[in-house]
């Protein structure tokens, strides 16, 4: 819609037509997941070309065309837009913004069981995408900063996408500026494929383990094209649902999506901890021989980790900064706020454990014991 907006200032955008065009990109993710899903890998591949091209294409040109802020300007300027009382907290609160781009970058793992060499190549895929992104977002990072026109108007656009408001400033033509927009636009709509592959996966594996409510049906897979098709139709039917949230309110639906982080964070620092538990505890062997493993009673090193002492260092650091964004992202974009600008994620997440607590201990522990070793 901010791409509509951009296009015509005039249009406003009603509750009812951002559910439709959810529904669009949804039903458009499941089509690549289902339909044509012997064409996902290379669908995928053409993705990730079209997104290093699609970084140069608008990288270039607006550090090109648009006027420069000086070095001073760009490093050494701190706003707290927050109201909080230090620039050193408004720092915290904000990061957990930046902090959802590695959402993505586990997405690797929830594919495993169908990645040819997957204790290599996961890993190898995992690293790989957050060093490529990450070299590239902070170049973006660092050429939007020199870039910035107005400050004022690009925290406060007419679209919502304060990117939208520096293309516009930088590039100095609405065309330009629309078809960089709908760049980003188009490669936001493309990662709906992998996030619908990834979640589905997810889904597929715990009802597997027996650890969700329909497990017998979600965890069927289709024996003609060896696709959860039922996990990918619980997770379509969910985010359809959802997305009807926003038709009655906004605010609502920014709530339930406010989750996203914290669930992504949380699941995130249980399975850090857990394994530091193990590393410091020797929980974690040396492999051994083949005939000899019990892998539903122990745990081996692949063939990629991180040596000692680095590894377990490594895994501290990564607790540590956990907590620190699980912590924060608790907490509400600005200070004194209102009912609609507070930060209920807190609410969400407590209620989604007393759910899982209530399950697990009323029906799950009949069913659940343990993730199913499969050799």
């Amino acid at each position: 819609m901010g791409l509509a907006i951009q296009a015509n200032p005039d249009f406003a955008p009603q509750p009812w037509q951002v559910t439709l065009l959810m529904w669009a990109i949804i039903f458009f993710s499941v089509f690549i997941n289902t339909v044509v899903s012997r064409f996902l890998p290379m669908i995928e591949s053409g993705i990730m070309i079209l997104h290093i091209v699609a970084f140069f294409a608008i990288l270039i040109p607006l550090v090109y065309l648009a006027p420069h802020r000086s070095a001073s300007d760009v490093f050494t300027t701190f706003l707290n837009e927050g109201a909080w009382p230090t620039d050193g907290l408004s720092f915290l609160v904000g990061i957990t913004g930046p902090v959802f781009a590695f959402g993505g970058a586990d997405g690797a793992v929830h594919m495993s069981e169908e990645i040819i060499n997957a204790p290599m190549g996961v890993p190898r895929a995992m690293v790989s995408s957050i060093l490529l992104n990450g070299m590239m977002g902070l170049g973006m990072i660092v050429a939007l900063l020199f870039c910035i026109g107005d400050i004022d108007e690009v925290l406060s656009p007419p679209t919502g996408y304060p990117f939208m408001a520096i293309f516009q400033q930088g590039v100095g033509d609405n065309a330009g500026a629309l078809t960089r927009s709908a760049i980003v636009g188009i490669l936001a709509i493309l990662a709906t494929i992998s996030w619908v592959a990834s979640g589905s996966r997810m889904l597929w594996s715990f009802a597997r383990d027996r650890g969700v409510p329909g497990w017998q049906y979600i965890s069927k897979v289709d024996r003609g094209t060896s696709i959860p098709v039922n996990a990918i139709a619980v997770t379509t039917f969910i985010a359809v649902l959802l997305s009807l949230i926003n038709i009655g309110s906004s605010v609502a639906f920014n709530d339930v999506v406010s989750l996203v982080v914290v669930g992504l964070w949380s699941s995130y620092l249980i399975g850090n901890l857990l394994f530091l538990w193990r590393r410091v505890t020797g929980g974690v062997q040396e492999p051994s021989d083949l005939s000899e493993r019990d892998l539903s009673k122990r745990l081996e090193w692949g063939p990629w980790r991180i040596p000692e002492p680095l590894g377990t260092i490594n895994n501290i650091f990564g607790c540590a900064f956990m907590v620190v964004i699980l912590f924060f992202s608790w907490w509400p974009p600005s200070n004194s706020p209102t009912p609609q600008t507070m930060n209920f994620s807190i609410v969400m997440e407590a209620g989604v454990l007393l759910f899982a607590v209530i399950y697990y201990f009323i029906w799950g522990s009949r069913d659940y014991h343990g993730p199913v070793v499969e050799v």
